[in-house]
């Protein structure tokens, strides 16, 4: 049976996929936009700051090695040896990783000591207390001192605060919290791994869901839920435009997400902003996607006042901090 030594499969390994794309199958590498790359052959295979993931299939790696293996179905010994086979007679020029953005600082409003005001006016609006106590107590909700806002926090993956959006209880303020980084907003992830992510515009939308789906007796946290950082505005033409930072950041988090029901506002805003969204999707990430707009009413807690029985909240949104 060959043997390659170990110092010889940690050399093979040292190499990131796209400083082997580059140096040894230029033709196989697209630049996807900024320092993103997709692969010719796989153009939901996406490679950036040393990584590289295949959305369609959810697999990833660092290495070129890691490449070869998963992706082009090369045995081990063979890939370890076209890597340092094409190394030792052309010696790779190695790809600088972008530098990266400095981390925004978030700037959280003071808590008040009582959550009276916002429980009462998400009871209000006919979020269920459950899912207001769930938001409490693992820190996506709180209230905000001296003006008593309703402030929904988005996590990122290590669970640490990144995106705060404050919503005014008898105003129609609505605002970011300053540093806020729109790649993290308001969501819920599924208590046990799900495929599938329901996109909503605002956190009052996809809490009204939670609370129809348990209405309905269905466990409301079986599906990831996610909301956007404010309305997304397609440009003109669907190939110019990008996905919500929010969205694309959470499909980076969660390479196991393989289906997205759109459920944003049922107007002609919303239904455009859906439609390029799923083709966005299609296009560069492989998924599937469909769209589930509310029966009646504009958006899901439209709807869900609308079951209850409860008036409809208007408001106009102003997007200014104070």
């Amino acid at each position: 049976m060959p043997y390659i030594p170990p110092e010889t499969v940690s050399k093979a390994r040292e190499m990131d996929l796209l400083t082997y794309l580059r140096n040894y199958e230029p033709d196989e590498l697209v630049h996807f936009g900024g320092s993103t790359y997709c692969t010719r052959e796989h153009d939901s295979l996406k490679i950036s700051n040393g990584k590289w993931c295949w959305f369609s299939r959810g697999i990833g790696g660092t290495s070129a090695l890691d490449y070869l293996i998963k992706v082009k179905d090369v045995p081990f010994l063979e890939a370890v040896e076209r890597i340092t086979g094409q190394a030792a007679v052309q010696p790779p020029v190695f790809v600088s990783r972008t530098r990266q953005e400095k981390p925004k600082v978030l700037l959280l409003p003071k808590a008040s000591r009582s959550l009276e005001q916002v429980k009462n006016y998400l009871a209000g609006r006919g979020i269920d207390p459950e899912l207001i106590a769930f938001c409490v107590q693992t820190g996506r909700l709180y209230e905000s001192e001296p003006y008593h806002n309703a402030v929904f926090i988005g996590l990122d993956k290590d669970g640490k605060a990144r995106y705060a959006n404050l919503r005014g209880i008898g105003s129609d303020f609505i605002g970011d919290a300053n540093g806020s980084d729109k790649r993290y907003s308001f969501g819920i992830p599924a208590a046990v791994q799900s495929d599938t992510l329901h996109l909503f515009e605002s956190a009052i939308d996809l809490l009204s869901f939670g609370t129809l789906l348990k209405m309905e007796g269905i466990d409301w946290r079986r599906d990831n839920l996610l909301s956007l950082a404010g309305v997304y505005k397609p440009r003109n033409r669907v190939e110019d435009s990008a996905l919500p930072a929010a969205l694309k950041q959470y499909i980076s988090d969660n390479p196991h997400i393989r289906k997205v029901v759109l459920r944003l506002d049922n107007d002609p805003a919303g239904r455009l902003a859906a439609h390029t969204i799923q083709t966005l999707l299609a296009k560069q990430y492989g998924l599937a996607s469909t769209t589930r707009l509310p029966p009646k009413g504009k958006d899901y807690n439209d709807y869900l006042c609308i079951r209850r029985g409860l008036a409809i909240t208007k408001r106009k949104e102003r997007r200014k901090e104070r």
